[in-house]
């Protein structure tokens, strides 16, 4: 089998076998005297990491040599809308019983709220233009300025984490540092390239 055939037969379904077990492990735990709080924190961190992990694709690649990297980066980037979309219903749904009125009421007076609803706004139109066909009718540049949002979303993701946390604040600092550290990443080549360029242009 060629590179392109192992990773749609093997390492795609392994994938995404592996990215639904915190999904399974939730739903067979013991989630306490208070499920639904438990599930809504425990699908929003997955939301989070998954959504990081996204964007450790590109650095890992660079520093990996497999390019091959970059055909699990979709699957990963819908994983993350998916335990999102989990996260929003389970609060909603289960937590505040569609309560519309409340819900609103929420997300206009709970800054961790308002940003949380914010970066669920910016992953929908991510997830419903991941497609080939969707990047063909957007075009490429349009469709790269439009997944920039990723960007400000995982920015969001973690500062929802920042402020929903009262007490203990190493977790949401370790994925505070994590992101500034894929920041640097991904802004380093474009660094080099712009003091190369400056390096290289004639004095006058």
């Amino acid at each position: 089998m060629s590179r392109v055939e192992i990773i749609g037969r093997i390492v795609k379904p392994l994938l995404f076998g592996i990215c639904l077990l915190p999904l399974v492990v939730l739903l067979f735990s013991d989630l306490g005297a208070n499920p639904v709080e438990a599930l809504t924190h425990a699908t929003g961190d997955w939301a989070l990491r998954f959504l990081l992990i996204t964007l450790a694709i590109n650095p890992l690649r660079r520093v990996s040599g497999w390019g091959d990297l970059v055909r699990l980066r979709r699957m990963l980037g819908l994983y993350a809308f998916f335990y999102a979309c989990l996260h929003v219903v389970i609060y909603a749904g289960l937590d505040l019983g569609l309560q519309w009125e409340r819900i609103w009421d929420d997300v206009l007076k709970r800054p961790y709220i308002t940003v949380g609803f914010s970066v669920f706004v910016m992953l929908i139109p991510l997830a419903l233009t991941s497609t080939n066909g969707m990047m063909r009718r957007l075009g490429g540049r349009r469709w790269r300025r439009l997944h920039r949002l990723v960007y400000p979303a995982a920015v969001g993701a973690v500062l929802h984490f920042l402020w929903l946390v009262k007490a203990d604040l190493r977790e949401p600092l370790m994925y505070f540092a994590l992101l500034l550290l894929l920041f640097t990443a991904r802004l380093l080549p474009w660094w080099r390239k712009r003091f190369a360029l400056r390096a290289t242009a004639p004095t006058i």
